[in-house]
């Protein structure tokens, strides 16, 4: 679909802020989008801010607190959007599309819906901190070095280091926990839009098989399903060096969607 006015909207995960879209929104807006980016609830503000003062409410945030304020922002547009997602705010994208929220809608690097498991030793040691269940409901700070291991691990740590300081947040450990909860079940046999899967085959937090498992699951529905997997990226892939090819992979799918 040309952009002829339909918004586009992204969802950002965990840790970042609308803020981490901004080179995507102007990239998109040259291209005649119509472009929002909304933060999460507690995630609104300067990156740097929000890590010095912390609100403790973010620890009790849930995956379906991000889903229903999405769709109230959404709600709130002239027309349905099409939906851009990374990490967690790509299985927001692919909740939204199953709740009828999109027109077309792309997940780059999407966390799993509740039944889709990997085994991969790294997506453990990534993912454990987050969802550490004798934390409580403390926020999480994310550190320099497991920012480079989880998301940058293709970058060098100065990269990591800059993308680190411009962008990173706080974030609740209750919202990749609520997603093994109905909160984060997908209807996959409901048919969708048209969507793309992006995958990094060097993803530590969300590895290119799981998302591929999560694709395969969507073999009882109807509407255009593609994946796309991206040699040499990390889970950084829409911040790091080289982020114009993915951003350019994903406008070029639903302009022609």
């Amino acid at each position: 679909m040309a952009p002829r006015g339909v918004p586009l909207v992204f969802v950002h995960g965990m840790y970042l802020t609308g803020m981490s879209w901004v080179p995507w929104k102007a990239r998109a807006e040259a291209r005649g989008w119509t472009c929002h980016a909304p933060s999460w609830p507690f995630h609104d503000g300067d990156p740097a801010a929000l890590r010095a003062s912390i609100d403790p409410q973010l620890g009790r945030l849930t995956f379906g607190d991000v889903t229903a304020r999405l769709k109230g922002f959404i709600d709130e547009l002239p027309e349905r959007p099409v939906l851009i997602g990374h990490s967690i705010g790509g299985l927001l994208v692919q909740k939204l599309v199953n709740d009828g929220y999109a027109t077309a809608a792309v997940a780059i690097s999407p966390a799993p819906p509740r039944g889709v498991l990997s085994f991969d030793p790294h997506f453990y040691r990534a993912n454990f901190p987050h969802t550490n269940p004798f934390a409580g409901n403390k926020p999480i700070v994310m550190t320099r070095e497991r920012f480079r291991y989880a998301f940058a691990n293709t970058s060098s740590a100065a990269e990591a280091d800059e993308i680190f300081e411009r962008y990173v947040v706080p974030e609740s450990r209750n919202v990749p926990r609520s997603t093994l909860t109905a909160q984060g079940a997908i209807d996959f046999g409901r048919d969708h839009v048209p969507l793309l899967f992006v995958a990094g085959d060097a993803d530590h937090l969300t590895p290119a098989a799981m998302v591929e498992t999560n694709v395969r699951r969507y073999a009882g529905s109807s509407g255009r399903l593609d994946l796309v997997r991206l040699r040499g990226r990390s889970h950084l892939l829409c911040n790091a060096d080289g982020w114009e090819e993915v951003a350019d992979l994903a406008l070029d799918f639903v302009e022609q969607a």
